[in-house]
């Protein structure tokens, strides 16, 4: 729970040259680390779900008992979830789908287990036209809270009082995004969220606000389809290893950037190779950004493997699936078998970024589950 002391502001950046002081880049295009302005408050469509800084601490995540939502189902048919009338339609054969004629603020408990089990089964669901935003945050959390524990965000801006909200606003930020370019070739960053967690986010929601008319799209790969790719020979190394994941790249560039930090960096080992519980699937659980090191591996061994599975997923496009975002869309997907990462396409020359405003929820699930008992 959050804790109600106060922040400290973070010192300046020594400057490496005293004539010019550097700001470092964002390591992450989609962390945003500036107020929104005046003008982008009196013109957006929802102003309470505009980005503010809390000052506000948390302590460190506790180990709790997890309960998946969709181990209660009995009846696989989801008869309180997929009532007649309603539409469902595959993004790709293996991973993603769109759910029409859900609203997802009238569904019941019942029907809210079977929606982790098909979110289980198709990693990614889409529901367009979602009345559950306009209902306001607290419906959101609230409804979130069934699938788990609610993370709350150590860094970037969030929702007033409502810590749990991730909260990305793009509106112009054209210097911002110029500098993030001028040292990257893409984008894209391929993650899973808050995978630095003793108990990473199972079930995440994602909602789109307000977005441009073409771009902005979030791609996701599906990790246990990743893994079955592999030959045997390979998986069979990597289900005895055990990578560190840590939030002390981001807590550091945070701070360097004087933006508000909530938290201390986190470490945890966690498997390479983890179990779904609902599947019984074996998963990569990688991570473009947050993971330091691979146990037993020396340096050159690990950049080397780590490289080779982020390109493995990035290319397999043949188990991959593309959503495209319309305003007051809610897509809730498995963070515990996929990856995935946002398209920063909408830009202008002459403006920066396009209007784009999407919010995230994670909700906290278990410890991830080795293939190997003698890990835990």
């Amino acid at each position: 729970m959050p804790a109600s002391a106060p922040v400290s502001p973070p010192s300046k950046p020594q400057a490496v040259n005293p004539h010019e002081e550097e700001i470092p880049i964002s390591y992450d295009i989609n962390i945003p680390y500036v107020d929104v302005t005046k003008e982008s408050t009196s013109h957006t469509r929802y102003p309470e779900y505009l980005p503010t800084w809390d000052k506000v601490w948390f302590d460190p995540l506790r180990p709790f008992k997890y309960e998946d939502p969709a181990l209660r189902v009995k009846d696989k048919s989801k008869r309180n979830l997929l009532t007649p009338g309603v539409k469902v339609t595959d993004i790709q054969p293996q991973i993603g789908s769109i759910v029409e004629g859900v609203q997802l603020s009238q569904l019941s408990d019942a029907a809210k287990d079977e929606l982790a089990l098909l979110v289980s089964e198709r990693k990614v669901v889409a529901f367009p036209a979602q009345d559950l935003i306009d209902a306001g945050p607290d419906k959101l959390e609230q409804f979130m809270r069934h699938f788990g524990k609610p993370n709350y965000q150590p860094v970037s801006g969030t929702v007033r009082n409502h810590p749990g909200f991730h909260i990305i606003h793009r509106d112009g930020n054209r210097q911002e995004i110029a500098r993030f370019l001028e040292q990257r070739t893409t984008t894209t960053l391929w993650h899973q969220d808050v995978s630095y967690e003793i108990q990473p986010p199972g079930y995440v929601m994602l909602g789109l606000l307000e977005g441009p008319e073409v771009g902005g799209d979030t791609v996701f790969a599906a990790t246990d389809m990743a893994y079955k790719r592999l030959s045997p020979t390979f998986t069979s190394f990597l289900d005895g290893l055990r990578a560190v994941h840590s939030s002390a790249k981001m807590i550091n560039h945070t701070r360097l950037t004087g933006g508000l930090v909530r938290k201390d960096p986190v470490d945890t080992v966690h498997p390479l190779v983890r179990i779904h519980p609902v599947t019984g699937e074996k998963c990569l659980f990688i991570n473009g950004e947050f993971i330091t090191r691979i146990q037993g591996l020396k340096e050159p061994e690990q950049r080397y493997l780590l490289d080779f599975l982020m390109q493995h997923i990035m290319t397999g496009h043949d188990f991959q699936a593309r959503v495209r975002w319309q305003p007051k869309t809610i897509v809730i997907f498995d963070n515990r078998c996929t990856i995935h990462s946002a398209i920063v396409d909408y830009l202008d020359d002459d403006y920066g970024a396009k209007l784009r405003h999407i919010f995230r929820l994670c909700a906290l699930g278990e410890k991830p589950i080795p293939v190997y008992d003698q890990f835990e």
